[in-house]
């Protein structure tokens, strides 16, 4: 019976039997540890009359409970075979490959059902089974529960199915009360049969004994803050010296290559615009890697549910539930696949919501421009001899975006009206030791996946930039290479000074100059140059693009030498000599970021998931003036 979005896919594939996508075959996973309610799960898909083959996991967990399960007596009891498998220990997936084969060669064998037309004395089943061409009266059952959701019904199979309900006094509930009670029933005979459990006196597991601790109101709390302080602090101290290797590395590479090619078109474009913009996101690997990494620990732990039952009550109080915790969480590696989990969420209202708010978490995107800036600005010193300043103002920046989801989803469930209670119910995983080689993987994949996806758009994005800040109007360009030849002849002794204050005024003349200073008026207010307005137009593509954007826009118009991206951008200047990242415009840039929507990736599956533009355009536009807003504000206080 669904009651979210995902749940309407699979429940549409299992019931039409004409589906593209019918399975030929369901492979049911269930908990030994929590075996009674599983088979209610699989009983129900049993009776659909597809092959099934259920995997039993988690019999490590029954065993340290004290169940003992005859895994042949419960095979010959449901009527399907029963496959043991412990994936984390890569054991019993050979065999359930081999079972699985030989299921979809084999000719289906009958098995008992436990719910049909005669077991609910309703004759009038097997009707619409025939006229819907469904699998099994069990099927019909679900057709006449959910006729007015099902999208492969047609018009006359809805009126005939409304007329026919309607003569026998269909009452919904009462069927679904009473299909549950057959149920387990059933399932309680074969528990008696198939099953063993001890129960030792005053024996707690270990679970519930943390669980005392880390779901206190007031020591859960504490303790989570307390992870992800450790997080954000890891991601500073862990990774300063890969970073360093990294970003040494691509400068002695930059001045190896310019001391060493002929000074051409070609070189140029390599150094100043592939090596500089790949450069820029490399650097980052180390902190994407960490992130994950601790993710994945979270997740592998079980902690992760535990953060989810922690917030249920915050959640609860701007108009969201726990359920809606997850997209939030993984809005910080990624908004997109955040958005699409946010299907599970059975509320329309929460679901819109959490769509809606999502972005302001920060993803992982943003961590590569955080640090550049927070290096630039925030200065690298400790606290109380033991907090990192740096780490402190990167965990300062990720709880304001959490908080700002907090009080828009406030403000948002005053003006969304939808009258419809919503329930959050999880079941609490164990805690378990984390697979490191899980994490280590995790944290390869995921690296690979940020090179790969994040370098194809900076790549095209840094040659673009090139070419841009390379040529521009041939009038502009051809006046101030006369300039420039000129002042050489004038002042030889002068060169490189010469060469430098011309790169840069060639920059500023070139295109993306011309459409720098256009829009610099917009953003003067808030302490930006035209080259942080032109970084701010490309990160819509992808929000890390702003480093790679800058390394190529400073490479472009500086010497090119050993110094790293980061020192170009400390000693930037405004053309009145003032430099051009203070605290002031540092935080204001920050602030920004936090808050901008900046990712087309990001808008155009909010389209695809609420099938409307109005509100990918909505959020746009509240996110950008929350952006601009808080960036002014920043600025003005401190400039």
């Amino acid at each position: 019976y669904p009651k979210s979005a995902d749940e309407q896919v699979t429940y549409e594939v299992l019931l039409n039997a004409k589906h593209s996508e019918k399975p030929d075959l369901v492979v049911v996973v269930a908990d030994a540890s929590n075996l009674k309610r599983n088979l209610l799960f699989c009983s129900q898909i049993i009776d659909l009359r597809i092959p099934v083959v259920v995997a039993l996991t988690m019999m490590d967990i029954a065993k340290n409970k004290g169940i003992q399960i005859d895994v042949a007596a419960l095979q010959e009891a449901i009527g399907v075979p029963i496959v043991v498998i412990n994936p984390r220990k890569n054991k019993g997936l050979s065999l359930l490959r081999q079972t699985i084969e030989a299921q979809l060669t084999q000719a289906p064998k009958s098995v008992k059902r436990v719910i049909d037309a005669d077991a609910l004395a309703c004759v009038w089943l097997r009707e619409i089974e025939q006229f819907c061409a469904t699998s099994s009266c069990y099927a019909a059952l679900h057709i006449a529960c959910n006729y007015t959701e099902l999208s492969f019904l047609n018009a006359a199979q809805r009126i005939r199915l409304a007329a026919l309900l309607d003569e026998v006094t269909f009452q919904k509930s009462k069927i679904q009360a009473e299909e549950i009670l057959l149920r387990y029933q059933h399932i309680n005979k074969i528990m008696a049969l198939c099953v063993q459990e001890n129960t030792p006196a005053k024996r707690r597991e270990f679970t519930e004994q943390i669980d005392k601790i880390l779901l206190h109101p007031i020591a859960g709390n504490a303790i989570l803050l307390l992870v992800l302080f450790l997080l954000f602090q890891s991601i500073f101290w862990l990774a300063n010296y890969p970073m360093q290797w990294v970003e040494s590395l691509f400068a002695m590479l930059s001045g190896f290559l310019n001391q060493h090619m002929v000074a051409t078109t070609f070189s140029d474009l390599v150094i100043n615009g592939l090596i500089a913009g790949i450069g820029g996101i490399v650097i980052f690997i180390p902190q994407i890697m960490i992130l994950f990494g601790f993710i994945t620990l979270l997740e592998d732990t079980g902690y992760m549910a535990r953060i989810s039952f922690l917030t249920d009550r915050l959640m609860r109080s701007v108009g969201l539930n726990g359920r809606s915790v997850m997209p939030l969480i993984s809005g910080m590696a990624c908004a997109v696949p955040a958005i699409m989990s946010a299907r599970t969420i059975q509320n329309k209202k929460e679901r819109l919501i959490t769509i809606l708010v999502t972005p302001l978490m920060s993803c992982s995107a943003r961590l590569p421009v955080y640090t550049i800036l927070i290096s630039l600005v925030i200065p690298n010193k400790t606290c109380l001899s033991i907090f990192n300043l740096q780490g402190l103002v990167l965990m300062a920046l990720y709880l304001l975006g959490f908080v700002m989801a907090l009080l828009v989803s406030k403000i948002l469930t005053l003006v969304i009206k939808v009258k419809e209670r919503s329930y959050f119910l999880m079941e609490m995983p164990v805690y378990r030791a984390p697979r490191w080689k899980n994490v280590g993987i995790t944290m390869v994949e995921k690296a690979k996946v940020f090179v790969l996806d994040a370098g194809k758009v900076i790549l095209v994005i840094s040659l673009l930039l090139w070419f841009l800040a390379s040529y521009g109007p041939s009038a502009s360009m051809h006046q101030v290479a006369q300039e420039k030849a000129l002042l050489l002849k004038q002042f030889p002794a002068q060169q490189d000074s010469i060469q430098h204050v011309m790169a840069t005024k060639k920059l500023a003349h070139s295109y993306v100059g011309i459409l720098g200073k256009t829009i610099e008026p917009l953003i003067q207010p808030l302490g930006f140059d035209w080259k942080i307005g032109i970084a701010l137009i490309t990160s819509f593509a992808a929000r890390e693009v702003f480093v790679g954007t800058m390394a190529t826009l400073y490479s472009v118009g500086e010497e090119i030498g050993t110094s790293t991206l980061e020192q170009k951008m400390h000693v930037a200047t405004h053309a009145n000599g003032t430099p051009v990242y203070t605290l002031a415009s540092g935080v204001a840039l920050l602030l920004f970021y936090v808050f901008a929507m900046q990712c087309m990736s990001t808008l155009a599956v909010v389209k695809r998931e609420t099938q409307s533009w109005k509100y990918p355009i909505f959020q746009l536009l509240y996110m950008s003036a929350i952006a601009y807003a808080a960036a002014w504000i920043a600025y003005t206080l401190l400039a």
